[in-house]
């Protein structure tokens, strides 16, 4: 990348655009200052029409509108953050933002103004840049460095929310009075500005609402869902007919390949891939992929496609790298397999969210009792959680624009709580012999396996997003064989 400029932003429009220290230009001529100014088209975009989810994020802040009546409500986008010297991460706005506006853009903020009875939402943007002051091309995050953003009055047409400049919004909020709710945790700047008008306790109310009212997702929503997990499939697909390619390299084969599909059909992958083989497969979270793939083992594929609207799927496969399962191998996916159809089949309306937890974790138990892995009889060993050294996660967890959906709810409305239309879920048991397990027999040490789909709670029972992706041993062996045959 080229590093003739100085990559800091300015925090105010007027603020001076600083030169990099060490570039190789000292300066900027007057005459090449005034050059720049002129000479450039109009490309002003009109007549744009509303993003596909303006109608429902309009609902969303109606809704968040009712349940704060009389507050100032502030939720960042949140800003760039530093990688490596003037390198950046590649942004992702943060949950609350995008879900209320549809917005993606860094350092954006939504302000819900209380009036009559109800509130005034605008949008507060970095404008175009400025060209003037010579903006667009000295400035690090100038369009002629990083790519045209939208002007304020396209914003508006997209979003369907007033737009402005969000370079005048601190100082307005720091004469704003009257109760404020903030989301914390995304711009320090707008924190600051709020300082003395917010409190932990009410700022934190309104992250928990925001997150409970994800629970239940719309129709574009589970679409968008559907999305994710389709080009997951394809992603899955991938991999499967590149396995010799990662058996000549490392896992980051498989990781690299799984990537290329999300970036060419969605925005990014949704949380760090887990492409695990070997005795790797029994760390939950192997997302460091530098290990050996090797015919005869297996490979936990953990991963999602997130849409460019930033909703991820979560799809768990464990496939024999070379197409067939041995005779324990196949013992013990079958049971996760199992296990995971009792949990599938408890996820309907009116269940209990824990309902498909604890039928998961009966299969689970029964068959390590069965092994002789573990002493019964059942019952107890599921009261004292005794099947946990092997089966060690949750079974699942809300899924949606953050692959842990809903995180900051109340436990009352989230594990305790009662599984509604609409609501989304993985179901993913799993079995992990640790490579020293010395409680197991040594056959079994080092095999871990973990089933994972996509659920969405339907009127009259439940829908497997990602069925697709086939999941009993001898359909897996089968599927492996047609996609390597292409």
């Amino acid at each position: 990348m080229s590093d003739e400029l100085n990559p800091e932003t300015p925090g105010e429009a007027q603020e001076p655009i600083k030169q990099r220290k060490n570039g190789l230009y000292p300066g900027v001529s007057d005459e090449l200052a005034e050059n720049m100014k002129s000479g450039w088209a109009d490309t002003e975009l009109h007549g744009l029409e509303p993003i596909a989810q303006a109608a429902h994020t309009a609902a969303r802040r109606a809704a968040l509108s009712a349940r704060f009546p009389g507050e100032r409500l502030v939720i960042p986008a949140g800003n760039l953050k530093t990688r490596s010297n003037d390198t950046e991460y590649a942004f992702r706005a943060s949950t609350e933002y995008a879900y209320l506006t549809g917005d993606q853009t860094q350092d954006g903020v939504l302000v819900l103004e209380p009036k009559d009875g109800g509130h005034v939402a605008t949008i507060y943007l970095l404008p175009r840049s400025n060209r003037e002051n010579g903006e667009f091309w000295l400035d690090g995050q100038g369009e002629l460095w990083v790519g045209r953003r939208h002007s304020l009055a396209e914003a508006e047409q997209l979003l369907g929310i007033p737009a402005k400049d969000v370079r005048e919004l601190r100082a307005a909020l720091t004469e704003a009075t009257g109760p404020v709710r903030n989301v914390r945790g995304h711009d320090a700047g707008i924190e600051a500005a709020l300082t003395d008008k917010v409190t932990a306790e009410r700022d934190e109310e309104l992250r928990v609402y925001l997150s409970e009212a994800r629970a239940v997702k719309d129709e574009f929503e589970i679409g968008e869902l559907q999305k994710a997990v389709d080009s997951t499939v394809r992603g899955f697909e991938d991999v499967v007919k590149v396995l010799d390619k990662a058996e000549a390299t490392s896992e980051r084969y498989i990781e690299g390949t799984f990537f290329l599909r999300a970036r060419v059909e969605g925005n990014d992958i949704g949380y760090g891939s887990i492409c695990a083989a070997g005795p790797h497969a029994t760390t939950l979270h192997w997302v460091r992929n530098d290990g050996d793939v090797r015919s005869g083992d297996l490979l936990l594929l953990d991963a999602g496609v997130e849409t460019h609207t930033l909703y991820t799927a979560d799809v768990t496969r464990t496939l024999p790298i070379n197409g067939t399962f041995t005779d324990l191998q196949r013992k013990i996916y079958d049971a996760v397999y199992e296990s995971q159809e009792a949990g599938i089949a408890a996820v309907k309306p009116g269940a209990k969210y824990h309902d498909f937890h604890d039928a998961s974790q009966r299969v689970l138990a029964e068959k390590l009792v069965e092994w002789g892995l573990l002493e019964g009889p059942v019952e107890k060993v599921l009261e004292l959680g005794l099947q946990r050294r092997w089966t060690l996660h949750g079974t699942g967890h809300m899924l949606g624009m953050d692959v842990h959906d809903c995180a900051a709810a109340r436990r009352e409305a989230y594990v305790d709580g009662t599984l509604e239309p609409g609501m989304c879920l993985t179901v993913e048991p799993g079995l992990y012999f640790q490579a020293d397990d010395l409680t197991v027999p040594e056959e079994y040490r080092g095999i871990g396996v973990r089933i994972e789909d996509d659920i969405v709670v339907t009127e009259d029972g439940n829908q497997n997003l990602s069925a697709g992706l086939p999941r009993r041993s001898d359909e897996v062996e089968a599927w492996m064989a047609r996609v390597k045959q292409g």
